[in-house]
């Protein structure tokens, strides 16, 4: 608004700022807080609808894919009509200013929408903190195990092959027998340490591998070239459970960058529809009767 232009004797073409200030913000707390309210009633919509197309039976109701896209979807349809919601009840509601320029009061109505939709999106945020901050260290979890010193520590920790597999690995040639030299130390951590050792670097080396077959021969009373068949494959499966690992931490990762991207996107467009509502519900305000 144009500050008024007051003349007199004393102070001829002196400007006179107006006392009233252009925010209302009793109808942008009024639009926020709809827009909030309106977010968390359509969030309950939302599960509701996805609860009732999931089944524990196989091969019914939604396939996971479905129900993620239309997760994702359904997300965005909330933020556009809380956004709506929100920006026309903050326009329809602010204070009618008069002796002003209707491209003033234009740009006045998008920017009270403009401000309960940022308010809207500070309580929410703060309202799903935990959720949001389950999907950063989701996408920051995804994004580190991809890389290589995070796929070395897992296989550390957790064993770069099942205790099924290593049960294989040892299992006596007739079953129920009793493995030779069951009166040796266990076997099977020093079996760990090298396998891990090994697929931390890439591959077990040769001199290694002759080793645990030499283990596996004597443990489970089977030929040399039998306990170096068993090696090789339980070896080759291991490094294709490194290789599933990562690729499922890829995906992890490109799928928590996509819904960042998308997320970022679908807020902006809920700020333009919160402003155009904003702007549509002053018209009407100011509408004659």
């Amino acid at each position: 608004m144009r500050p008024a232009q007051v003349f007199s004797e004393d102070n001829a073409g002196a400007t006179v700022e107006s006392p009233v200030s252009a925010v209302s913000w009793s109808a942008i707390v009024a639009g926020g807080l709809t827009s909030v309210t309106a977010t968390l009633v359509l969030m309950m919509i939302g599960a509701g609808l996805g609860l009732s197309s999931v089944s524990p039976w196989a091969g019914h109701g939604a396939s996971v894919t479905s129900l993620a896209v239309g997760t994702v979807i359904w997300l965005i349809v909330v933020q556009w009509l809380s956004s709506g919601v929100g920006g026309y009840v903050a326009g329809r509601l602010r204070t009618r200013w008069t002796g002003i320029h209707r491209d003033e009061v234009f740009f006045r109505d998008t920017v009270h929408g403009l401000l309960a939709w940022a308010l809207a999106t500070m309580i929410g945020l703060a309202l799903l903190s935990s959720v949001v901050g389950a999907i950063i260290g989701a996408g920051a979890r995804g994004a580190g195990a991809v890389s290589e010193g995070a796929v070395n520590a897992a296989a550390a920790a957790m064993g770069p092959i099942s205790q099924y597999d290593l049960d294989g690995l040892l299992r006596p040639a007739q079953p129920g027998a009793a493995p030779r030299d069951a009166s040796a130390a266990d076997v099977a951590p020093e079996i760990m340490r090298i396998l891990t050792n090994g697929l931390g670097a890439g591959d077990v080396p040769v001199e290694d591998r002759a080793y645990l077959s030499q283990i596996v021969a004597t443990r489970a009373g089977i030929p040399q070239d039998d306990a170096r068949q068993r090696v090789d494959q339980t070896i080759d499966r291991a490094k294709r459970a490194v290789v599933e690992a990562r690729e499922v931490a890829e995906t992890a990762r490109k799928a928590a960058a996509k819904i960042s991207l998308f997320g970022a996107l679908a807020m902006l467009i809920g700020a333009f529809v919160a402003s155009a509502a904003a702007a549509f519900g002053g018209q009407l305000r100011d509408e004659p009767s």
